[in-house]
């Protein structure tokens, strides 16, 4: 009743602002913005403009008292040696994006397969099951890229320990940042193929409404999405509050024409209702300090039906609820040092319904949470140490400690499974300015050099320590060097630990044996490890050049060079077919075991013992036990070439804004290593080794327009009797906008946009599905969404 006292608010707010307009609210312009050089600006205040003085004539100017922070460093206002993609609030609308999993699925270095929308139909583990949208950067998988707001980690999201970042509202959102390198030494663990960073505005003054409505033109998707925003500053802090509630249909396979085989009622995009609230808030204590909070709540209703044979489905109704709350107190002290010391509790509970439906009828298969929790604490300080040649130097220390839970609770049936983690940590990081450009030196325009490191003790598998260094190297005020080298490391999931065990028993010959007798058998252990899963570890590196010419202020250009070596690797290393006959999996067999040996075996994992030997249990007739529960097993080595620029042509008449960015990679994976490697990149349910995205804004006024190409090259599909390469997807979005002036009138503050996604209607490169309930595309890299048409209209006060 609440969420539609809220609907009806809103849109009889939108259509009837005629009966009166509040305070006129100030336009801001939030996006970060940094210098040619890319160092950040001093603080979060916004640029003035007369309207925004005017509106703010009489209201205290709020202080600022916190630089800016830098995602892939903590030196305030500093510099990271490594490629930094930022966007801000201005492009976010500039170019229609309405969640922030749009976004980051718009990214080239982003891979959208895993935890994200309308990912099903695929290989074990990597579908949708939650609805949220998870960061997958270089394709290492969603626990291997670290999500942050405002800096702080969020729970982990279902089972798969992904973070959900379209559970934060965008219309907070002041900018993403994300780093697409290893940055453990900094952040610690999971910040293997990067992190994100989404920073809140501070200061929004106003009241804002919005509504919109948009649906796929060949059926399904419909979404009705309602918003309010409010925000208030006064002389010594401020406050932004939002709440969202976002309701879209499914998208079922009768709907499109290459899925009308599948058996009805088989949706290829799930449809969902979630409601999103978040307020942000700071409070400076004179000059002395600053409080600041975060806290953020979402819940999430997921409908899915994905089909198992030809005439019977699976229904899924997973519910998935997010709390965040995370306060902090920076203190400033003397010689511009600071110290913070900050807090945040995090829990993300999915509860599932599984149903297994057919034509006679529907039965409860399951009902199960998927429950995590997280809590935090850390203590930090940063300041200056010394003058040198291109500055100051300085110094960032910090310590602190994480515990996290997950359990899988089936409902009323009792048992489930699960555990908790703890860690303690402590980094260090220092930057030293050799020389800046006021010092003048021909052919060293600026040179920094940084180090960090970051040592964090887990309770399970003891200690590990990540180093990283980097080199900023300016020979002229046109060109940028850029270099970093690091470790960094991901500690094994909670489920990978904690799930169930369990052990088989199969005929020798089923699992690959020959030339024994026809009796022998062999025991296969699986499932989770407590007992020798270690931290998975990798080297990375990038090289970048950017060029930034003075004499043309509005080009600027990157090129990037990277690298990754990651080993130990948690799999599931064998396929039991060949386990006994592939000399790859020699490693994890063990011929001719000891009555100990198999007891202990049973004693660990017999707990779900299956016999599909087709005779009775007979230890005497083990010749081998086959290993197949998680280890750190597998190696992967990725390297690629990123490049991104952008053209600002500032012209009488308005601003047209060229930019573009797109990634080639090149992965591959060795599941052991008496395996040999073989492709990630450029095969089904991997990242295409080709992707970009490019196109135009154009601002004039109060109008603007964008039109933006994407593009992701094809895939092989190695499932297929004969391998076969899919077609590459090319799709255009564009998106207009309109506001109308701020001068007190009856729709003043009124803004509207019409957006298009997919405006030439292009559907999914086709492919022979591995499973005849699979859908035929690889919905990692391609949607089945097609042209998605919507239409919003927002009133600020």
């Amino acid at each position: 009743m609440k969420t539609r006292t809220l609907r009806n608010a809103i849109s009889i707010a939108l259509l009837a602002a005629a009966t009166g307009v509040s305070e006129q609210a100030a336009a801001q312009d939030t996006s970060a913005k940094t210098d040619k050089q890319g160092r950040a600006p001093a603080t979060h205040a916004p640029a003035k403009t007369p309207a925004t003085e005017s509106a703010n004539a009489d209201t205290p100017a709020p202080t600022n008292l916190q630089t800016i922070t830098v995602t892939g460093t903590r030196i305030r206002g500093g510099t990271t040696p490594s490629p930094v993609i930022t966007i801000g609030s201005e492009q976010i609308q500039q170019e229609g994006f309405t969640d922030l999993g749009e976004v980051i699925r718009s990214v080239p270095q982003n891979f959208n397969g895993g935890q994200n929308p309308g990912v099903m139909g695929v290989a074990s583990g990597l579908g949708d099951t939650t609805g949220g949208s998870a960061l997958n950067l270089r394709g290492l998988g969603a626990d291997a890229s670290l999500t942050l707001l405002n800096g702080h980690r969020m729970a982990y999201d279902g089972y798969s320990q992904a973070v959900d970042i379209g559970a934060i509202p965008v219309e907070a959102v002041e900018r993403l940042e994300i780093v697409p390198d290893g940055a453990s030494a900094i952040y610690g663990s999971d910040a293997v193929g990067g992190v994100a960073n989404v920073i809140l505005k501070r200061d929004f003054d106003g009241v804002a409404l919005a509504t919109r409505y948009g649906k796929a033109t060949e059926g399904g998707l419909a979404t009705r999405e309602y918003t309010a925003t409010a925000g208030t500053t006064w002389a010594s802090g401020g406050l932004i509050a939002t709440f969202k509630d976002v309701d879209a249909d499914p998208i079922y396979a009768r709907q499109r024409s290459y899925t009308k085989y599948l058996f009805d009622p088989y949706t290829i995009y799930p449809g969902s209702h979630a409601r999103n609230a978040l307020v942000s808030a700071h409070q400076s204590l004179g000059d002395a300090a600053e409080l600041r909070l975060d806290a953020l709540r979402n819940r999430r209703d997921l409908t899915q039906s994905l089909g198992v044979s030809t005439d019977s489905y699976y229904r899924y109704n997973p519910v998935t609820s997010i709390t965040l709350v995370s306060p902090s107190i920076e203190f400033f002290l003397r010689h511009e040092w600071s110290i913070t010391i900050g807090a945040t509790y995090g829990k993300d509970d999915t509860a599932n319904v599984s149903r297994l439906a057919s034509k006679a009828g529907s039965s409860v298969v399951s009902q199960v949470c998927y429950c995590n929790d997280s809590r935090s604490w850390e203590v930090g300080a940063e300041g200056p140490l010394f003058p040198m040649g291109g500055g100051e130097a300085h110094l960032a220390v910090g310590a602190g400690a994480r515990k996290n839970k997950f359990r899988v609770e089936p409902k009323g049936s009792g048992g489930g499974y699960g555990g908790e983690e703890s860690a303690r940590f402590a980094y260090a990081e220092l930057s030293l300015p050799f020389v800046a450009p006021s010092s003048h030196i021909a052919g060293v325009h600026r040179l920094e050099l940084s180090a960090a490191v970051r040592g964090e003790d887990y309770d399970s598998f003891g200690r590990v320590a990540t180093p990283k260094l980097g080199v900023i190297y300016d020979p002229t005020a046109d060109l940028t060097f850029k270099a970093s080298w690091g470790k960094s490391f991901k500690a094994p999931t909670l489920l990978q630990r904690y799930s169930e065990k369990y052990a088989y028993l199969w005929s020798a010959a089923a699992v690959g044996a020959s030339g024994l007798p026809a009796d022998a058998t062999a025991l296969l252990s699986a499932g989770g490890n407590t007992d020798d899963l270690h931290a998975e570890r990798a080297q990375t590196w990038t090289a970048s050049l950017a060029l930034h010419p003075e004499a043309l202020p509005g080009l600027d250009a990157e090129l990037t060079w990277f690298g990754i070596d990651y080993t130990d690797r948690v799999v599931q290393p064998v396929l039991y077919q060949e386990a006994l006959r592939n000399p790859a999996y020699a490693a994890f067999v063990n011929w001719s075991p000891t009555p100990e040996q198999i007891q202990h075996l049973l004693s660990v994992y017999g707990g779900h013992f299956y016999n599909y030997a087709g005779a009775p249990y007979d230890p005497s007739k083990v010749v081998a036990i086959i290993r197949d529960q998680y280890v750190n097993s597998a190696r992967q080595r990725v390297k690629g070439i990123d490049l991104s620029g952008s053209y600002r042509f500032d012209l009488d008449s308005g601003q047209l804004m060229v930019r573009g960015s797109a990634s080639w990679i090149d992965s591959k994976q060795a599941l052991s290593a008496g395996q040999p490697e073989h492709a990630l990149a450029g095969t089904v349910f991997n990242p295409a080794r080709l992707n970009g995205r490019a196109g135009v804004s154009w601002t004039s006024g109060r109008f603007s327009a964008s039109g933006f190409v994407n593009y992701t090259g094809g895939v092989t599909n190695g499932f297929a009797p004969t391998p076969e390469k899919t077609g590459s997807f090319t799709t255009l979005d564009t998106t207009v906008n309109y506001s109308t002036a701020e001068r007190g009138g009856a729709f003043s503050g009124v803004r509207l946009e019409l957006s298009v996604q997919n405006l030439l209607d292009r559907k999914p490169p086709l492919y022979t599905a591995p499973v005849a309930t699979y859908v035929p595309y690889d919905a990692t890299n391609y949607t089945a969404i097609g042209r998605f048409v919507s239409v919003s209209v927002s009133k600020r006060w």
